[in-house]
């Protein structure tokens, strides 16, 4: 039971624990590294079961239930609170980028759930919740992939390791553009708008149980045959990351759906030529 693949697993689930409780802080600076943390456990986990051979039922069910926490729960708080800062970005006080994500988001809190009068006292402090979409579509996914044989070598619908690494850009770009906190840029007018993230929240969740085919990064050898569209997707993200840093990630993600759907109609086409 306490072998080192599931050590790993244990070790994601933790990180997951660290994001939920640095979110929960204010400190969504430092909450999607700890979900980076649990990625990088995530996909050693299944690679060293299957090369120690302890590959098995158990291994399975822990991973789903690690990643339910990391990649479900972890990124549908981080994405609740971020809704919240963009409510009213232009309300900052004196201190640094935590201490006003804390604030705003203890303004929330009170209007919500102690009655207490403020400018989130309004309808709009229920749109936050829609964050939750992102763990409750998690849940499904998780589950649907333990009992789903097609999706043993390649996915059904996004990942959710994947989906949470799309919603870390969010907090990290608030983060990295702190002093230019407001809704004076355009950019950040339309990105961190409440009502389109609750659109990129919506849009994400749902393609967790879509039937999209999508490749996996799992590597059964180490050659390039077989694995052209996995070292071209690698080699392109790693490419993304020095030039455009955080910019990248949602990139990253954008290129694994493109290249996926690009390699689903070529073995179709291949398919049917053979036929």
């Amino acid at each position: 039971m306490f072998n080192l693949p599931n050590l790993f697993t244990a070790g994601n689930l933790i990180c997951g624990v660290f994001a939920i409780l640095l979110t929960l802080s204010g400190r969504i600076d430092l909450a999607p590294f700890a979900i980076f943390g649990g990625a990088f456990l995530d996909f050693f986990d299944g690679f060293l079961a299957r090369k120690l051979k302890v590959a098995g039922e158990l291994g399975k069910q822990l991973d789903s239930l690690a990643d339910v926490v990391t990649f479900g729960v972890a990124p549908g708080l981080l994405m609740l609170v971020v809704i919240v800062v963009s409510i009213y970005p232009e309300d900052r006080i004196a201190g640094e980028f935590a201490s006003n994500v804390h604030f705003q988001l203890q303004n929330w809190m009170n209007a919500m759930f102690y009655g207490v009068p403020n400018n989130m006292d309004a309808s709009i402090k229920f749109l936050p919740f829609w964050g939750l979409l992102i763990p409750f579509f998690s849940m499904f996914r998780l589950a649907k992939f333990n009992i789903d044989t097609r999706q043993t070598s390649s996915f059904i619908g996004v990942p959710t390791p994947l989906n949470a690494l799309f919603f870390t850009f969010f907090p990290l770009c608030l983060w990295i553009n702190f002093p230019e906190w407001t809704l004076s840029n355009p950019w950040y007018m339309v990105l961190f708008n409440p009502f389109v993230l609750v659109a990129f929240v919506i849009g994400m969740s749902l393609m967790l149980v879509a039937p999209l085919p999508l490749f996996a990064l799992k590597f059964k050898s180490f050659g390039w045959k077989g694995n052209e569209v996995r070292y071209a997707f690698l080699i392109l993200s790693i490419s993304l990351i020095p030039f455009l840093h955080v910019w990248a990630i949602p990139l990253i993600v954008f290129l694994y759906l493109i290249l996926s759907v690009a390699e689903a109609l070529f073995k179709k086409q291949h398919h049917e030529i053979q036929s």
